[in-house]
C-alpha cells in the first residue's frame, strides 16, 4: 500500500493547484481523501439515534484485532490518519468523530461531560457492533478511554492513553492561560490555528498552506460548541471521581506522554500509573501534547509492542506472516 508523506502531499496540493482552477476547500478535501488512501481508510457515516457520526475505517478489511481511535478537544478523526497507516495491514481501525466534533453532529445541548461522553461512544460501537476492540485515546480521548476500560472492561482488550486528560494535580501552561481567560485551544480569530499547532506540539507536521488556512476557517466555526464542551469537561480535572473510577481498571493499560506537552503536564502520568492497577508509562523526549501527529510511526510501534501478548492468535499470525 502506498503511505502517505509530507513531500508526496505538498506534490499533491501543487498539482492540483497548478494544473486546476480549485478552491482552497477543493484542495483541502483532495489532501484529506489522499491521506486518507495511503493510510488504507475511507470515510463513512451511520446515525445513531438522533445524531449523524463520521469515521474512517479500512479500506480492506482483514482478520486482525479491532482498534478504536479517540481524538482530544476540538480535534477530530484525521488526527489519527497517519498513525493507522501503520496498522491497516494487519488490524481493522475505526476512528471515530466524537459528537461536537469532526464531522459528527453537534448539538450544543447533547452533554459533553467525560462520563457523558463514554456514554455516547458506546451507543456508536454498538452501532458498529463492535463489541471487543484495544482503544487508544489522545487528551480528552485518553481521559474517555480510561473511563471507557473502567466502565466496560469486558469490551477493551488493551487500552493506550496518549497524554490523557482528567488529572490536573500539575498545572500546565494551559491552565495559566485559562486562569488568565486566555484559551489557546479554541481558536477565534485569523492566526490561533497556527498558534494551536506551536503550543500543542513540539515535532509541528507539514501542512501545507491551503490546507492550513480550511482547518482554521473550521476551527473558528466551531468555537462556540467548543467552549461549551471545554467547560464540560474541565470538571474531570476538579474533582475525585475520574480518579475513583480508573482505580477500577482491569485492562492492560500504556501510559504515553510527550515530555514538552503544554497542555497536560506530563508529570499527571505518574499519577495515572499509580492509580490504575498495573498500568505502564513511557515518558517520550521531545514530544509535545500529540505523540501520534508528532511521531506516528513510533505511537504506533508502542502500541504493537504493548499489545501483542493480548491480541488474538489470527492477528499475531498474520503479522508474523507478513
Amino acid at each position: 500500500m502506498l503511505k502517505s508523506s509530507p513531500l508526496t502531499l505538498a506534490l499533491l496540493c501543487l498539482t492540483v493547484l497548478l494544473t486546476t482552477a480549485c478552491s482552497r476547500q477543493e484542495i483541502y478535501d483532495a489532501a484529506i481523501d489522499w491521506e486518507r488512501t495511503g493510510a488504507g481508510l475511507e470515510a463513512s457515516r451511520i446515525t445513531v439515534g438522533d445524531l449523524e457520526i463520521a469515521y474512517l475505517k479500512n479500506i480492506e478489511s482483514n482478520n486482525g484485532d479491532t482498534i478504536v481511535l479517540v481524538h482530544g478537544f476540538a480535534a477530530n478523526k484525521d488526527n489519527w490518519t497517519r498513525m493507522a497507516g501503520e496498522l491497516t495491514d494487519d488490524f481493522n481501525v475505526y476512528a471515530i468523530d466524537l459528537p461536537g466534533h469532526g464531522d459528527s453532529s453537534k448539538p450544543l445541548d447533547l452533554g459533553y461531560r467525560l462520563e457523558q461522553q463514554v456514554s455516547h461512544l458506546a451507543r456508536i460501537l454498538s452501532a458498529l457492533n463492535i463489541d471487543k476492540a484495544h482503544m487508544m485515546g489522545n487528551s480528552m480521548g485518553g481521559a474517555i478511554t480510561a473511563l471507557y476500560a473502567a466502565t466496560y472492561p469486558e469490551q477493551i482488550k488493551t487500552a493506550v492513553l496518549f497524554n490523557p486528560a482528567g488529572i490536573l494535580e500539575y498545572p500546565s501552561e494551559l491552565t495559566d492561560l485559562v486562569l488568565d481567560g486566555e484559551n489557546p485551544l479554541i481558536p477565534s480569530k485569523p492566526g490561533d490555528f497556527e498558534r494551536l499547532i506551536d503550543f500543542a506540539m513540539e515535532e509541528k507536521p507539514f501542512i501545507p498552506w491551503p490546507i492550513l488556512g480550511v482547518m482554521e476557517e473550521k476551527a473558528i466555526a466551531n468555537q462556540d460548541i467548543n467552549k461549551v464542551i471545554f467547560s464540560d469537561i474541565r470538571e474531570a480535572g476538579l474533582n475525585t471521581d475520574f480518579r475513583d473510577a480508573i482505580k477500577r481498571i482491569e485492562d492492560p493499560v500504556l501510559i504515553v506522554w510527550g515530555k514538552e506537552d503544554r497542555v497536560l503536564d506530563y508529570r499527571n502520568g505518574d499519577l495515572f500509573k499509580r492509580d490504575i492497577p498495573g498500568a505502564e508509562l513511557t515518558v517520550l523526549e521531545g514530544i509535545g501534547h500529540a505523540p501520534m501527529i508528532e511521531i506516528p510511526k513510533e505511537s504506533a510501534e508502542l502500541f504493537l509492542q504493548f499489545s501483542k501478548p493480548y491480541r488474538s492468535e489470527k492477528d499475531t499470525d498474520q503479522m508474523a506472516a507478513r
